[in-house]
């Protein structure tokens, strides 16, 4: 099946566009999490969300369920790897599953973890972001999973099978890193030192530490969100944000974005008015291509 609109996170600018994008009858699926937003619900007290003074995060949250839950709006519980422009409609990729829509609206928060040294450089050579995707490339060959989240784990776990050895690095906080071997496989060798640079020639090769380094043909940087640049290859970016108009349209066709990821400020409100604005211009793309 092929959507007409495809939501790319559950913040308040995700769960808007998705708002918007039903209430005029176009198909939509939406990519997040059960918690909508991790950011959210952290979040102790709001008081700038009109309606709701000295509301709790989780609070609101609970508030945006219930909202989807009686348009009948579901989430997809899948991470994202990669946004694919094919012309007429766009690819998206979780791990070895595809998904088609005509239309794209990106509200897939701002990456506050820095791209490690050599990251970007050798994304495609030898770095990647899915190993779900790419782990048949590393059979009997030996690989790093830079890890920030718990997904991370399943993630050493499966290239463990395929790999001749596979190196886990945490990088979680410290009060987490005691814990950072739980459920990982007997065979996984657990690295308690954060990397400085990912190195190579053509190719990766070695990751190094501040004293030391091991040599690895691949390395998979397991985060919560991914860059915009590697999500949607060939979208325009002005440092950590995606550039948009006031339309919020993106530097490609049918592709639109909303809330933290285009810029500052970071603002609950802010997002979900960007996520209306995302959402009733892809609604008029999508009729314009009717109208072709």
């Amino acid at each position: 099946m092929r959507y007409d609109i495809a939501i790319i996170g559950s913040g308040p600018a995700g769960l808007s566009a998705a708002i918007n994008a039903k209430i005029r009858n176009k198909t939509i699926i939406m990519f997040g999490n059960d918690n909508l937003s991790n950011k959210l619900v952290k979040a102790p007290s709001i008081d700038n969300y009109l309606g709701f003074y000295d509301i709790s995060g989780d609070e609101l949250k609970d508030k945006f369920k219930s909202h989807i839950d009686s348009m009948d709006i579901s989430i997809e519980n899948k991470r994202i790897n990669n946004i694919y422009a094919m012309g007429e409609y766009f690819t998206i990729m979780s791990g070895n599953d595809m998904y088609e829509a005509t239309t794209v609206i990106l509200a897939t928060g701002v990456e506050y973890t820095r791209p490690i040294k050599g990251e970007e450089e050798f994304l495609g050579r030898g770095v990647g972001y899915c190993a779900t995707c790419d782990a048949p490339l590393y059979r009997n060959k030996k690989v790093a999973v830079i890890g920030y989240n718990e997904e991370s784990k399943e993630e050493a776990n499966f290239l463990s099978e395929l790999t001749s050895k596979t190196y886990f690095i945490p990088m979680y906080k410290k009060d987490n890193l005691m814990r950072s071997s739980d459920n990982l496989d007997d065979s996984i060798e657990v690295i308690h030192d954060r990397p400085v640079q990912i190195d190579g020639d053509k190719l990766v090769n070695k990751v190094s530490f501040k004293e030391n380094h091991i040599e690895v043909d691949g390395v998979f940087v397991i985060k919560d969100s991914t860059a915009p640049s590697a999500l949607v290859p060939g979208i325009e970016i002005d440092g950590i944000h995606i550039k948009v108009d006031n339309n919020m349209k993106t530097s490609i066709d049918g592709c639109f974005a909303a809330g933290d990821c285009v810029g500052k400020p970071y603002s609950y409100i802010k997002a979900a008015g960007q996520g209306q604005i995302a959402a009733l211009n892809a609604v008029y793309y999508l009729d314009k291509l009717k109208r072709a």
